[in-house]
């Protein structure tokens, strides 16, 4: 990294051969598309040259920076879509403008669900909602996890079936009881 500080092509070249695949491997996943994720990756290590100077080797390895930066332009992305399709949807007619209440309804319990579990998810001890959201929201395998964060599978493995349960008793105690 420190190379890399300065500008040396190389040592930038060898940071992208070690990680570009994992990247990209989190990009597609997150934006289900192969151009978008090829243009997140893409500006992802264009954005890694360029900030290099604030990289912090004690808040976690090169690779995690990496995925964090990669993770933050794919949510970019995304959200780039999101408006663009709005647009598109502004353009047609009234009728496909308007959701029907059945759907309304549906929508609202999703969303109280989705609350319920990130709230659930902030209680967790950091490593464990780590594990968690890497698995279940960046679609990672253990094997891929362990190697992310440098730790030994059966480590993630137990964080993982630790969170899980957590998780399990915290939803539990908030679903409603029914006769």
């Amino acid at each position: 990294m420190q190379l890399v500080r300065r500008g040396d092509a190389d040592a930038f070249q060898l940071i992208y051969d070690r990680h570009a695949r994992v990247a990209f491997s989190l990009a597609y996943r997150m934006t289900g598309d192969r151009s978008a994720a090829e243009d997140v990756v893409q500006e992802a290590f264009l954005s890694f040259w360029r900030s290099s100077a604030r990289y912090d080797f004690t808040r976690g390895s090169v690779r995690t920076w990496v995925l964090g930066i990669v993770h933050k332009r794919a949510i970019d992305n995304l959200r780039r879509s999101l408006v663009h399709s709005k647009r598109r949807a502004s353009d047609e007619g009234v009728e496909e403008r308007f959701a029907a209440a059945e759907f309304t309804d549906v929508e609202v319990a999703r969303r109280d669900e989705a609350s319920e579990v990130r709230t659930a998810l902030q209680t967790l001890p950091p490593e464990q909602s780590k594990v968690i959201e890497l698995a279940y929201f960046g679609g990672f395998t253990h094997s891929e996890i362990a190697e992310m964060m440098e730790t030994p599978i059966g480590t993630i493995k137990g964080r993982m079936r630790l969170g899980l349960e957590k998780l399990r008793q915290q939803l539990w105690n908030l679903a409603p009881e029914t006769s």
